[in-house]
């Protein structure tokens, strides 16, 4: 079944509804705008067709000079009087021109993308760059794990639609010998799942205590989001079940019904991990005194899966209503 540009969960009900804030009551009311439009991608339909179906990349080699194009943006090069070019398959492997910065917040187009690294790579064999969305199998993407020189290898999605974002890189240090010899690599024949965990100090009766100490302060503080029904909005039909594990113990964090629970244990199969060395930070990040986001961008956090940033974001958000809340 094909995708719509709107997707049906996405479009409300005619009519309003009310929402009840500290005691008083709101009218809200659904509306919609239209802009849809169509866009040709012109002489560039080759190129992505055959992202599409061919799971290729295509250049261009100008006959007189020899330079190679990525993607095939001139059918006659301006370096040569518009002499001809070629179209020619592309290798692809290569390595990143610049450090490419990492996009933690967007708009709603690209909210499910996040976070992700944009920059340029050069493939082997040509002579520009080609822009393109970075990502780690390795967690977390943050500061430093993509930089200018490092090796990349191009993936396919699975499903594509003939656009750029059917296309995104990763390291190749992250893939097997047998990986980096396949062409049109699919995003399902990596192995999401190969993060690796930070590791935590031995456990001793001082951080113990430390974080018994703060465990009890996040319960009561778990206990203050849910009362709060701005906070609880901000988590409405979202579940997951989140290990944490911290210096001194670890615990799970379930997210449920619109509420938060603190459970003692290991949770064998959780939707995701979170390694917080200092309890503290994740404590500081839910009772709004400190950035969650910050604290993953500085190393102080670590979480498994890059694309749970969204469950990241709707705890910052939790934070802010209470806090919003008590003014």
């Amino acid at each position: 079944m094909s995708k719509k540009v709107i997707p049906q969960e996405a479009i409300p009900d005619q009519g309003g509804f009310t929402v009840k804030i500290e005691g008083k009551e709101y009218l809200v009311m659904n509306d919609a705008m239209f802009t849809f439009y169509q866009r040709s991608m012109g002489e560039f339909s080759d190129f992505f067709l055959t992202l599409r179906d061919e799971r290729k990349i295509l250049g261009c080699r100008c006959t007189s000079c020899g330079i190679v194009r990525v993607p095939p943006f001139a059918l006659r090069c301006p370096e040569c009087n518009f002499a001809p070019t070629e179209i020619m398959e592309m290798a692809d492997t290569g390595t990143m021109i610049a450090t490419p910065p990492i996009t933690y917040f967007a708009n709603s187009l690209f909210q499910k993308q996040v976070p992700f690294g944009r920059g340029r790579i050069l493939l082997k064999g040509a002579d520009t760059a080609l822009s393109i969305n970075c990502y780690t199998t390795r967690g977390i993407l943050v500061p430093g794990l993509i930089n200018k020189g490092t090796e990349m290898k191009v993936i396919f999605q699975d499903e594509r639609i003939g656009d750029i974002t059917d296309i995104f890189c990763v390291p190749a240090a992250e893939l097997t010998a047998e990986q980096l010899g396949k062409k049109g690599l699919l995003s399902s024949e990596l192995d999401w799942e190969r993060a690796v965990e930070p590791q935590l100090p031995d456990e001793t009766g001082e951080n113990k205590a430390l974080f018994e100490s703060a465990l009890g302060e996040l319960e009561a503080l778990a206990a203050e989001l849910n009362d709060c029904a701005r906070a609880r909005q901000d988590i409405a039909d979202w579940q997951r079940v989140i290990q944490i594990k911290a210096t001194g113990g670890s615990f799970i964090l379930q997210i449920k019904g619109e509420q938060l629970a603190i459970k003692p244990g290991v949770e064998p199969h959780p939707d995701f991990t979170i390694v917080c060395p200092d309890l503290k930070v994740l404590l500081d990040g839910l009772g709004y005194r400190g950035s969650l986001t910050q604290a993953i961008m500085k190393r102080a956090l670590w979480i498994s899966k890059n694309s749970e940033f969204t469950t990241i974001f709707k705890l910052e958000r939790m934070a802010r209503s209470l806090a919003r809340s008590k003014k």
